[in-house]
């Protein structure tokens, strides 16, 4: 064998046991994961329900996984910061983020900069929380229920005006799906923010809004709000004995959420870990409870059961967006 030969064999084998090594080394580290602390990012900034909620879960996701979880609060453009932050991550399992449906399903639509896809870019892991929305009115108006709400709104001809948190917030376009769905036109009159725009029902400026459950049940309880529904799937009873809007409107749900997700390209043995320890997570009755002091309630699934919910919550949202006729900016 010439002097060539051998330095090609040589530099063969070394090439051979470099990867043989990297291989190893990737296979040992999905087997022992987590070994380091994990960073949980949060679209939103530290005291939002979604940042709230979203320590609560990985408190005990925490204590189940054995690892630290450290917060990376990253506000700014709808969430879309935090979203884009962790698509550009690593796909090892140690980027994760804490996702929301304003963040995930409505901020591609309603932000042109935006280019992520949430089918597409990321590795879906779970949903974590439920976050019904709210149909009140003003107290005046003679109603007591969602199908006489529809009757009363239908035979107005428009002549009602709807409260929202200002242009493409979810009270818009919650509001905008329930008037496509029941047939009926209301006057948009946002507002900026949500307390204000609720708080304009409360004084009669405006009729009625469909809102998150904390910014209104407060009010409901004083009686400065008339409740009427909620917005989850009939299946769920988030408040009591109050009816779901679909169970009355047959099919409409707009519900707001709270997930765990991660940059495409995750090992499976990792989402497949991630994915258990939140669904035992959420099994602790002290979380639960603590997820209903914040109008929130559990809603656990296998990766494969969020790719569904999530593809019909996108195609929900393209709709309303449609609806309220909100152009990208």
């Amino acid at each position: 064998m010439t002097q060539s030969n051998v330095c090609l064999f040589s530099r063969r084998n070394l090439l051979i046991c470099s990867l043989g090594s990297s291989f190893s080394s990737a296979l040992f580290a999905q087997r022992n994961y987590p070994d380091r602390p994990i960073k949980a990012i949060i679209p939103n900034s530290p005291g939002s329900s979604v940042d709230t909620i979203g320590r609560l879960v990985m408190n005990e996701v925490s204590k189940l996984i054995g690892q630290p979880l450290v917060i990376d609060n990253r506000a700014g453009a709808a969430g879309a910061i935090g979203v884009e932050a962790t698509r550009s991550a690593l796909a090892d399992g140690y980027s994760v983020l804490i996702g929301s449906s304003s963040a995930v399903s409505v901020a591609p639509f309603l932000q042109k900069a935006v280019t992520y896809q949430p089918l597409r870019d990321f590795d879906l892991i779970a949903l974590v929380a439920l976050l019904p929305n709210v149909l009140v009115c003003h107290p005046s108006l003679p109603v007591n229920s969602v199908t006489q709400f529809l009757a009363y709104a239908r035979n107005k001809n428009g002549d009602t005006k709807m409260a929202s948190a200002g242009l493409g917030s979810v009270s818009h376009l919650a509001g905008a799906a329930l008037q496509v769905a029941g047939g009926f036109e209301s006057l948009h009159v946002p507002y900026r923010g949500g307390s204000q725009g609720v708080a304009s029902v409360v004084s009669g400026e405006t009729d009625w809004v469909l809102t998150p459950a904390p910014a209104a049940m407060s009010l409901v309880a004083g009686k400065r709000l008339k409740l009427l529904g909620h917005s989850l799937a009939p299946a769920h009873h988030p408040l009591g004995n109050t009816p779901s809007i679909g169970s009355e409107l047959t099919g409409f749900e707009f519900a707001s959420w709270i997930d765990l997700m991660g940059p495409t390209g995750m090992p499976a043995s990792v989402v497949s870990l991630l994915n258990k320890t939140v669904g035992q997570a959420l099994q602790s009755p002290s979380l639960a409870k603590a997820l209903e002091t914040h109008g929130a309630i559990v809603k656990s699934s296998t990766p494969e059961e969020f790719r569904t919910y999530l593809t019909k919550d996108l195609d929900t949202t393209r709709r309303a967006v449609q609806a309220a006729n909100v152009k990208p900016e």
